[in-house]
């Protein structure tokens, strides 16, 4: 009887060993091939059969959600007249294992006569589609994790990876920035996370705990009671976010001195200084991520004057972008 565990190790290590082995085989084709997708005045044309065909449709789909004109075409939809949406200036991103796929090999010609750029992603270096392109890519695998060493598997894990290692260097060669990033990706949770700022998700006016820096401690947990986020924000004079003082910060200062004699005192001698605060137009969730980071549950939110205008608890964060 197949001993489970041991033959799902077995596969991912044959898996991540192929992987691996792209890096050392990194060389000035990749860094030609990528510099050819960078300066495509036209489209990038991913096309593949079979198990290449659907890490092809992939490698175009984080292409094109990345900043990079792509799309996928089938070989053979190609020959009956798909062909017709590659143009001049396009670059065609071949991928086949064997290097020897009919279907892509028919390409080759019409493609060269349409004035395409070519690039190979095969395993095999002396297969007649890297020996036919301009730029080749070896993403070869030393065997399948199949034990018949037949079944696509770690070779189509490789190509994969080097798709998306391709995909994220353009991305950082072209700045691409969250702000392009939140164009193509308008719905779902990922459109969520990716469009709801600070500002959408903000509690302000009557909800915002706030009191100035000469308010006694005793009027400024009536602040912290009254508007349930569990602290308030503190102000100066003109108006400026300068201390935070929270239930937490009562009962270090209750242990302290049982006798409540702060409780009369100004909250500018106990309040905790310079709290953190983001803008609001900040994403919602790099907020979370400040908010994790530093294991605090609620952030104020400050104008371009530092004056508070909101705040923003990781709760409602959290329920907001389906987290």
């Amino acid at each position: 009887m197949t001993d489970i565990l041991a033959e799902l190790k077995r596969a991912l290590q044959i898996e991540v060993e192929g992987i691996q082995g792209l890096i050392g085989r990194l060389d000035e084709s990749f860094v030609q091939a990528v510099q050819m997708l960078y300066a495509c005045e036209g489209r990038v044309v991913v096309t593949g059969v079979g198990k290449s065909g659907h890490v092809g449709n992939k490698i175009a789909a984080t292409l094109a959600s990345t900043g990079t004109k792509a799309f996928f075409m089938h070989p053979a939809e190609a020959i009956h007249g798909d062909l017709g949406m590659v143009g001049h200036g396009d670059v065609v991103l071949a991928i086949s294992n064997s290097g020897q796929t009919e279907e892509l090999i028919r390409l080759l010609g019409p493609l060269r006569r349409i004035d395409a750029q070519l690039i190979g992603m095969t395993g095999n270096p002396q297969s007649e589609l890297a020996q036919r392109v301009d730029v080749h890519l070896n993403v070869g695998v030393p065997r399948e994790a199949c034990p018949l060493n037949l079944t696509p598997t770690a070779s189509t894990t490789a190509a994969l990876a080097m798709g998306d290692a391709i995909a994220v260097t353009l991305l950082s060669m072209r700045n691409f920035r969250e702000e392009d990033y939140y164009l193509f990706h308008r719905g779902g949770s990922l459109g969520k996370k990716l469009l709801t700022t600070v500002r959408d998700l903000m509690a302000s006016g009557e909800q915002l705990p706030l009191v100035r820096d000469d308010a006694t401690v005793e009027a400024t947990v009536r602040e912290v009671q009254d508007k349930n986020w569990g602290l308030t924000a503190v102000v100066d004079g003109a108006g400026r976010l300068v201390g935070a003082f929270s239930l937490g910060d009562l009962l270090r200062l209750h242990t302290k001195d049982p006798s409540l004699q702060f409780m009369k005192q100004p909250v500018s001698g106990f309040m905790t200084r310079n709290p953190r605060a983001v803008e609001p137009d900040m994403l919602a969730a790099r907020a979370l991520n400040i908010m994790e980071t530093h294991n605090i549950r609620a952030l104020f939110v400050t104008d371009a004057e530092a004056q508070p205008v909101g705040i923003i608890g990781i709760y409602e964060v959290l329920k907001s972008i389906d987290y």
